[in-house]
C-alpha cells in the first residue's frame, strides 16, 4: 500500500488504537464494537468508491450497507492475507458490479448539474470540468471505470489494484492505459463542443 495509506490500517477510527486485522478478529469474536470501529473507519471510502462506481448516492449507501453486513458474516472465515482495505473493496466493486448487471448494463445516472446561481466564471468552468469528467468516467467499461476510481481517486498502486481485482499487475496497467486513453478522447472530444 502507499504511504499515503498505510496509517488507515492501523489508527484511524479508533477502538483502542487496534489495527483492522485485530478488529476483524473480535468482530469474529462477537465484539460489536470492534466492528462498530471498523465501519466508523472505512464507511466514508467505501461509500465514496461505490458511488463513483454507480454514479447514484441511494445505490452507493446500499452497496455500502451490504458491504458491512458481508464483512460482518464473513469474520469468522477472515484470514488476513492483505490488507483489510484490499478484500473490502473487492466486496464493494463486486456489489457495484451485481448492482450495474441489475441495472441492464445502462450507464449510472449522473447526479444532475447545479444551478451556477452567482458563482465566479472560474468556479464555473471548475464544475464544468468536473462534470466533463465524472460523464467521461461513468461512460468507460466497468473494468475500466473501476482501475481508473481505483487508481486515480483512491491512489492505490498497480499492485494493489491487482490485489483488490483478482488481476495480473499487467492486466491492470494494460486497462490502466486504455482507461486513460479512452478518457482522453472523451474528454478531447468533450472540449471540442
Amino acid at each position: 500500500m502507499s504511504d499515503s495509506n498505510q496509517g488507515n490500517e492501523c489508527v484511524a477510527g479508533g477502538s483502542d488504537g487496534a489495527d483492522d486485522h485485530e478488529l476483524m478478529r473480535r468482530t469474529a469474536a462477537g465484539d460489536h464494537a470492534a466492528f462498530a470501529a471498523l465501519v466508523r473507519r472505512h464507511q466514508a471510502r467505501v461509500l465514496a468508491l461505490a458511488y463513483r462506481l454507480l454514479g447514484r448516492w441511494d445505490a452507493a449507501e446500499d452497496v455500502g450497507a451490504e458491504a458491512f453486513v458481508r464483512v460482518y458474516e464473513r469474520a469468522r472465515n477472515y484470514e488476513p492475507q492483505a490488507q483489510f482495505t484490499t478484500w473490502l473493496y473487492r466486496i464493494v466493486a463486486n456489489l457495484c458490479w451485481d448492482q450495474r448487471r441489475r441495472w441492464s448494463r445502462a450507464p449510472a445516472p449522473l447526479p444532475e448539474r447545479e444551478d451556477a446561481g452567482g458563482k465566479p466564471a472560474d468556479a464555473i468552468e471548475r464544475d464544468e470540468t468536473r462534470q466533463a469528467v465524472r460523464r467521461a468516467v461513468a461512460s468507460l467499461p466497468d473494468r475500466q471505470r473501476l482501475v481508473i476510481l481505483l487508481h486515480r481517486f483512491e491512489g492505490l498502486d498497480h499492485r494493489e489494484i491487482a490485489d483488490i481485482t483478482g488481476w495480473s499487475a499487467s492486466a491492470v496497467e494494460s486497462c490502466l492505459v486504455r482507461a486513460y486513453a479512452r478518457l482522453r478522447e472523451l474528454l478531447s472530444c468533450e472540449k471540442s463542443k
